[in-house]
């Protein structure tokens, strides 16, 4: 069953109370209209049930205590690390709410796909993007420096884990017909 998303906000409730299989977590104007298009319509044609944000939960500073609340509840997290992945502290949110998931659950598995970047840039948060961003971060948040430490560790355990290195698009497709 594919779920379908609306911009009624009694759908989106609906969305985020439902059981989903797989929750997707991207930087959306790197992969949406591409690897992360083809990996959820892949997810679905194989019978699982796959969240995507397509921008129809509202954005704020912070991820919702609903969304939060729904990352809890699924199985599997594919965390799609990309070139301005960290650059997006929603995205980080979400991070570090997956892999808060994942060492409390057993049965929450999180898998990570690195999407044009280094697995070692992102595990170590070198490299031009993460190294820029991650210093406008130490400035930004001074006064909740927890938080970026908080962002660090999550990428860290995650840029550990075993994962797809995607590089170029022939990686990419083979990856998709795997799916």
């Amino acid at each position: 069953m594919a779920a379908s998303h609306t911009s009624s906000s009694s759908t989106h409730h609906q969305i985020l109370q439902s059981k989903y299989d797989v929750f997707l977590s991207f930087r959306g104007e790197d992969t949406s209209n591409n690897f992360t298009d083809h990996l959820y319509t892949a997810l679905i044609r194989n019978g699982f049930i796959a969240f995507k944000d397509d921008e129809t939960l509202d954005r704020g500073n912070e991820i919702s205590s609903e969304l939060s609340k729904a990352i809890e509840e699924y199985n599997v997290s594919i965390v799609i690390l990309s070139k301005n992945y960290a650059s997006s502290p929603w995205c980080l949110d979400e991070l570090a709410k997956i892999v808060e998931c994942g060492n409390k659950r057993e049965d929450h598995k999180v898998f990570a796909v690195f999407y044009g970047v280094d697995p070692a840039d992102v595990r170590k948060q070198k490299g031009e993007d993460f190294e820029r961003v991650f210093a406008k971060y130490e400035e930004e948040f001074k006064e909740n420096h927890e938080k970026v430490l908080k962002w660090r560790a999550a990428l860290i355990i995650v840029a550990s884990l075993a994962g797809w290195h995607l590089q170029d698009r022939f990686l990419q497709d083979r990856f998709l017909q795997d799916t």
